[in-house]
């Protein structure tokens, strides 16, 4: 069989930190992924990407695989030495794992027995996935079903495309980033063991009227110039109902108005701004001409008396 280059898959140095590892693999995932790419590849791409992070995210796995790679020399067919991990201790993949993953991967760290052929007990591996939610999911709390896809096997283990859904309680107050986790929804655990856990990461949909950032949101709100220069109370929206908020005069196009605690529930919550956005009425009747050339005459304004010459 062929000796896999672990490193080379992820695109990292072989002393590449664990950082580094995770930052390649995520990049990869979101680049194979069977949800997003559209390359042909990308279901074998994502298993390969999904080997080599598995052993090179593990210390133990990772010290091992390079204590095998430093005696590998390139070319021809490669058989791992029958005491190549003497001396290492690390957990066996699960029975999913062997027939996910290649060759290469099984016969160095398939499923592993206890003397006597009783298999080992342990935890299964973590999933991580991301889902988008509404802006109002955030504001509220909501419970939705989910759809997630990954590879999973068929009868004769063979790797397949699966789809299962999942009832999630969002809470309300939870941030864009922040992750929801489902307890024993990961990979199976190996000889009883406990079942790892899925990890959702918040993603929230862009919204067609307000903008987030943290807890805080954010929205234009368009004002007549005479609002802005001499002050007013106007009406605007909000997620939690339409508010009475103060222009104070001389307002400028883009100041800021606050509404404290408005924006994403928390402790502390976070804020409503109003960016003011100056809506000029068009010159397209003889009257709104006439009133403009008026306003010139009467309000002497130079706007680049700043610029120099």
């Amino acid at each position: 069989m062929e000796f896999k280059d672990y490193y080379a898959t992820l695109g990292v140095e072989q002393g590449a930190s664990d950082d580094d590892i995770r930052h390649a693999y995520r990049k990869l995932a979101r680049k194979y992924h069977p949800d997003v790419s559209k390359e042909a590849d990308a279901e074998q791409r994502m298993r390969d990407v999904n080997e080599a992070y598995q052993v090179l995210k593990d210390p133990e796995k990772r010290a091992a695989y390079d204590n095998l790679a430093a005696g590998v020399s390139s070319g021809g067919d490669f058989r791992p030495p029958p005491d190549w991990d003497s001396g290492f201790e690390f957990r066996g993949a699960s029975p999913n794992d062997d027939a996910a993953f290649s060759e290469f991967f099984s016969s160095l760290f398939g499923a592993r027995q206890r003397p006597g052929g009783a298999p080992m007990r342990a935890r299964g591996e973590d999933h991580h996935a991301a889902i988008e939610i509404d802006l109002d999911d955030a504001l509220h709390g909501a419970t939705r079903d989910i759809s997630l896809r990954s590879i999973g096997h068929d009868e004769n283990g063979q790797p397949r495309l699966q789809t299962r859904t999942l009832s999630v309680r969002i809470p309300a107050g939870i941030r864009e980033g922040q992750f929801i986790r489902l307890a024993g929804q990961g990979m199976p655990g190996l000889g009883g063991g406990e079942n790892g856990d899925l990890y959702l990461e918040i993603r929230i949909k862009p919204h067609p009227r307000y903008r987030v950032e943290g807890r805080d949101l954010y929205m234009d709100l368009p004002v007549a110039p005479w609002e802005a220069a001499l002050g007013a109370t106007v009406r605007a929206p909000t997620p939690h109902g339409p508010v009475e908020v103060n222009v104070p005069a001389n307002s400028r196009d883009g100041r800021k108005l606050r509404l404290k605690g408005k924006g994403i529930p928390g402790d502390p919550a976070g804020d409503f701004y109003l960016v003011l956005e100056i809506a000029w009425p068009p010159a397209d009747t003889e009257k709104a001409k006439a009133a403009y050339r008026h306003l010139a005459q009467e309000v002497p304004f130079d706007p680049r008396r700043n610029l120099g010459d």
